[in-house]
């Protein structure tokens, strides 16, 4: 009974033994030991993929799977190290599923040929480029973690269709995912949710429109009044939530894009700085005649850099209705000396 081991080489997953996806269009027959592949359920599917064709070979993961990390990753251990963990007890909970059969239990020879998947070596060939190494190691542990399959009928958790050669890399560097907070509140464990979900599909970008119109509620230390804009004190972010959120994305290998929109959409701003608005009955866009409004943006985007460290951040800018400024007498008048 052979022993495998294979190999994650940066964004190149190398699998001499592998196979598919959690949610996996496979169809048992009514042979307990024979599978059909309807499609190849990996997401997102693979640049290449290789399989075997004889579906009696079947690779078991051992129930002391391992992993060992081969090459230097300085600055990156925790990412690399927490992805490893998520894929161990994504193994762990499939075996605690099943009173597992190890080796002696294999001796049935209608089961076909079975081997043992024992381990799982991680190289990291390029520190300095992290993201075609580290990070694409955890999407090499993602696809991985997509090929096991609980076999009741044998009672262990298989690879079937082995061997598997799989070869892949991204062909978007910006793969996203919006999340509208600021009309719809969600708490931080939902947000976790969406970004375990992302990392399963492999997106990188989670995209956090936090601030609208009808909602202000991220915490900005220097304003303390801006999140008066809440939609009560129980639907609110503290800076520490929002570090939590950025710290719990990066270790997936996710960045987060934080969005404020200005000058519209901000109707939220004045109800803790009345002085944002053009007027109490036009309360949006903020008021570009009032130069307090600058040093608010200046100040928001200062506590901003603090936790969120993408290197972009969307200001919105989308649908903004003049038509305040020009019915307002102080920002018209404002208007005109700038001409």
């Amino acid at each position: 009974m052979a022993v495998r081991t294979c190999v994650v080489r940066g964004a190149c997953l190398w699998l001499a033994v592998m196979t598919m996806w959690r949610s996996a269009s496979l169809a048992w027959s009514s042979s307990e030991h024979s599978i059909h592949i309807n499609k190849i359920p990996i997401w997102p599917m693979p640049a290449n993929v290789e399989y075997g064709m004889n579906e009696n070979y079947i690779l078991a993961v051992a129930k002391n799977f391992s992993v060992a990390i081969i090459g230097q990753y300085p600055g990156s251990a925790p990412v690399l190290q927490s992805g490893i963990s998520r894929f161990l007890n994504t193994i762990h909970l499939l075996h605690d599923q099943i009173d597992m059969v190890e080796e002696d239990g294999l001796t049935d020879k209608a089961a076909g040929t079975f081997s043992f998947l024992r381990g799982l070596r991680v190289n990291v060939e390029s520190w300095d480029d992290q993201a075609k190494n580290v990070y694409g190691a955890l999407y090499g542990l993602e696809t991985l973690s997509q090929l096991c399959f609980l076999n009741f009928a044998r009672r262990n958790v298989i690879v079937p269709m082995a061997p598997w050669t799989i070869i892949d890399q991204p062909r978007f560097s910006y793969r996203g995912l919006l999340i509208d907070t600021a009309r719809h509140f969600q708490p931080l464990e939902m947000i976790k949710k969406v970004i375990d979900a992302m990392a399963y599909s492999k997106l990188n970008v989670l995209h956090w429109h936090v601030v609208d119109t009808q909602s202000f509620p991220l915490e900005i230390p220097s304003l303390p009044k801006l999140w008066n804009g809440a939609y009560s004190p129980s639907e609110r972010y503290t800076m520490k939530d929002a570090h939590e959120i950025v710290e719990y994305a990066r270790m997936r290998g996710i960045n987060v894009l934080a969005e404020i929109d200005v000058p519209g959409h901000a109707g939220s701003w004045g109800i803790g700085y009345p002085h944002l608005w053009p007027s109490y009955n036009c309360q949006q866009p903020l008021d570009v005649s009032n130069e307090f409004t600058f040093k608010v943006i200046d100040t928001i985007l200062s506590d901003f850099s603090k936790v969120f460290k993408f290197k972009f951040i969307h200001l919105g800018g989308d649908e903004v209705n003049t038509s305040c400024w020009s019915n307002t007498g102080h920002i018209r008048k404002w208007y005109v000396l700038k001409l």
